[in-house]
């Protein structure tokens, strides 16, 4: 009866000392594992991350061309739903950004020297804040009473003009009928070309009448009624954007102290340093710009209501109106106001449509050579065909706010290149400045020849084309081209032995 006593006994010794090595080897294996694990928290490869963050990058920009190859539409509806979504943010921050200058200047020039003379402290925190609120209170104050002035003067002149056009209008229509008339019956030539055209063109037009004008009148209908309903949006957007800016303007300090602390972080001091540099030199250019065109603008605005007022212009507001918004888009903007204020007054009095544009000339010349450079100065540094080139660009891709915005971020990308073309330049010890390179013709090291043009006549010669220096033979290598004119050498070498 001990017999299987002692088996089951020593079943159980062995059974356990299992159980204690398999234990052993389970702490060791931990213990070496959390010890390898403390060990690579020291020694991780950061060479590893970059590639697996390049790897990661180059297939999301992969992935990413592909779908605006392939699913513009629906990249385009996404950022146009972004867009709607976030409006009343934009609209705030365009709020904020144009309101800060009057901002800072009601706060320093108003609310701080008032603060010095009542012996308040301006450097505690709480007074920071008190005096913020109450500047952004004056701002305030300062633009609602602004444009209600505006629209108090402007908006019953404007609308007593849109009655009297309404209801005059067959008069107008008359008196231009009369007109042309009399001209046609002074002009028997002109009569005849006008007939001509009439006939022409009649039976054109009144197909596009019958066809596609009046089909659409349903479309036309929907679309004023869709309009009325973005409107709405729209100045709901306003009303949020206007209280968003509030915010905005009170904490402008600490998100640009946020801002400046992320680019810190993210970039090398040096990178940072240029990075922010270059977000003051588009600050100053939009503000510089933006600003100065608006006083511009309001400017011209007045000196034509003073102008059209003394002539006797019809509907003087509304003409002086328009062309002073309409002067806000650079270059062609004095045109776009001016055409249909001198078509509504030709309906009138052609003599005075005649003087409005003479005036308006005038005028537009007065702004162009003396006003405007003395309000913009040099803000943008863009020459007069940059300046048609990015108005021609932008208000193609972006419409009037492409117009009025292209001036500017035209300018800092004018200004971005030109710092790169200039620091590469520099590295190469080669002059920044244009007029050097008027008259270059080429340089050797760091000695400028001039352009000759018989020099060069006798260079495209055929039998210097060994000797030009030509794009294809720095492409190809100096290498080929000696070992070719050497190879030709030795023709020649063999030709004149073979004569001999």
């Amino acid at each position: 009866m001990w017999e299987p006593l002692d088996r089951r006994k020593i079943l159980c010794i062995s059974i356990a000392d299992n159980v204690v090595q398999y234990y052993n080897k389970y702490i060791f294996f931990f213990n070496y594992y959390d010890k390898g694990v403390a060990d690579m928290k020291f020694h991780i490869d950061k060479k590893y991350i970059r590639w697996g963050v390049t790897a990661f990058l180059v297939i999301a920009a992969s992935i990413f061309f592909y779908y605006l190859l392939f699913h513009r539409a629906n990249i385009s509806a996404g950022l146009s739903a972004f867009v709607g979504i976030t409006m009343p943010i934009l609209d705030g921050l365009l709020m904020a950004y144009v309101l800060t200058p009057l901002l800072n200047g009601i706060e320093k020039r108003v609310v701080i020297p008032l603060c010095w003379k009542c012996n308040v402290n301006t450097v505690e925190k709480k007074n920071k804040k008190k005096i913020r609120a109450v500047s952004i209170l004056l701002t305030l104050i300062v633009v609602t009473m602004a444009l209600y002035s505006f629209f108090a003067t402007v908006i019953p002149q404007l609308v007593r003009s849109i009655q009297s056009i309404i209801l005059q209008f067959p008069i107008y229509i008359n008196n231009l009928t009369v007109w042309i008339t009399n001209l046609l019956a002074n002009n028997p030539d002109i009569e005849s070309i006008v007939m001509e055209l009439l006939d022409k063109y009649s039976v054109e037009l009144n197909n596009f009448l019958n066809l596609s004008v009046l089909p659409r009148m349903n479309e036309f209908i929907r679309n004023v009624s869709l309009s009325l309903i973005s409107f709405l949006k729209t100045l709901w957007n306003l009303i949020i954007g206007f209280i968003i800016s509030i915010y905005i303007l009170g904490s402008k300090e600490l998100f640009a102290g946020q801002a400046k602390k992320m680019v810190y972080a993210i970039f090398e001091t040096d990178t940072a340093n240029a990075v922010i540099s270059d977000v003051r030199f588009t600050h100053k250019t939009f503000v510089g710009f933006i600003v100065g065109k608006i006083i511009d603008s309001i400017i011209i605005g007045i000196i034509c209501f003073a102008g059209t007022s003394i002539m006797g212009t019809p509907y003087a507001i509304l003409v002086s109106v328009i062309v002073g918004i309409t002067n806000i888009i650079p270059f062609f903007g004095p045109y776009l106001g001016a055409i249909p204020s001198a078509l509504l007054i030709l309906m009138v009095n052609p003599l005075q449509c005649l003087y409005f544009i003479i005036f308006i000339l005038i005028l537009q010349q007065f702004d162009g050579n003396i006003l405007g450079p003395k309000i913009l100065g040099d803000s943008t540094g863009l020459s007069g065909f940059w300046v048609i080139f990015s108005i021609t660009l932008f208000g193609g891709m972006f419409g009037i706010l492409g117009m009025v915005a292209g001036v500017p971020v035209f300018a800092v990308f004018y200004a971005a290149v030109r710092a790169v073309i200039n620091t590469l330049l520099a590295k190469k010890n080669l002059p920044t400045e244009t007029a050097e390179y008027l008259d270059v013709g080429s340089i050797e090291g760091t000695e400028f020849h001039p352009y000759l043009p018989q020099k060069i006549a006798e260079q495209s010669s055929p039998s210097s084309v060994s000797v030009r220096k030509s794009m294809i033979r720095h492409m190809f290598g100096r290498k080929n081209t000696d070992n070719s004119m050497e190879n030709s050498g030795e023709i020649e070498e063999e030709n004149g032995k073979e004569e001999e």
